[in-house]
């Protein structure tokens, strides 16, 4: 694996305009599940089919089942950024890192202090009155008892991409971000999900890497694979 890392390095040095996609594996230092490990929330016992109780149709049909495991799951405000998040950030800070796409809504890119972090899932820090539109932070949604409800009386909705849903703008704006990157890093992502998987068919760059613990079906395409976890590959570099 030294020698993975060390021409990671290299391309790290070489590169100016590199563009990072994250998954849900990005955050696992911080003590957050993935989705589809052996521990992950995909393992889990519930009701219903783990994508289901993430689906638009459960948020409207059954909405104190979901807020019960939303708010179970995806509470992140006390979590705080890792090392990976920071290398990012220290990238970004020396101009080489020019965007991050992220599938997380964990809200930890911008937490880390990253500025130019598009989150194509949304993020848990934005939720919206469905019937008035009034904007409430994360803080109301996961302190709320139950069902959040807006003054109005209309139930709030997080911001976050549920199943069956169409994706925000920042999807497309990040396919005109991965189309100018001379460096495709993609980080703790199985790349099971679409449409944000194929998002790395618009790479037309020089150098696309992955470091995933476990492969995955495109690994084919990469120029770099380090199937490793995240901590020990950017605890060594510079």
């Amino acid at each position: 694996m030294n020698e993975k890392i060390n021409k990671l390095q290299e391309m790290i040095n070489e590169c100016h305009h590199i563009v990072v996609f994250t998954g849900a594996g990005v955050s696992t230092d911080s003590g957050i599940k993935d989705f589809r490990s052996k521990d992950g929330l995909y393992s889990q016992k519930t009701k219903y089919p783990a994508e289901y109780m993430l689906s638009s149709d459960m948020f409207f049909k059954h909405p104190v089942e979901f807020y019960e495991y939303y708010k179970d799951n995806f509470n992140t405000l006390n979590v705080m950024p890792n090392d990976t998040h920071k290398y990012l950030k220290k990238l970004e800070d020396e101009g080489k890192l020019k965007a991050i796409i992220t599938q997380n809504i964990d809200g930890l890119h911008t937490k880390a202090g990253s500025k130019n972090v598009l989150e194509i899932h949304g993020t848990i820090y934005d939720n919206h009155c469905l019937n008035c539109g009034k904007y409430y932070d994360g803080n109301y949604v996961f302190n709320s008892k139950s069902i959040p409800k807006c003054e109005c009386g209309g139930i709030i909705k997080p911001d976050v991409t549920l199943y069956g849903e169409m994706l925000p703008p920042a999807f497309l704006e990040a396919e005109e971000c991965i189309k100018q990157a001379d460096m495709l890093l993609v980080l703790g992502t199985s790349l099971k999900v679409e449409p944000a998987s194929s998002l790395i068919l618009y790479f037309k760059g020089k150098y696309l890497v992955i470091i995933n613990k476990d492969e995955t079906t495109y690994d084919t395409r990469f120029n770099l694979v380090i199937n490793a976890p995240l901590k020990e590959v950017f605890k060594r570099l510079k």
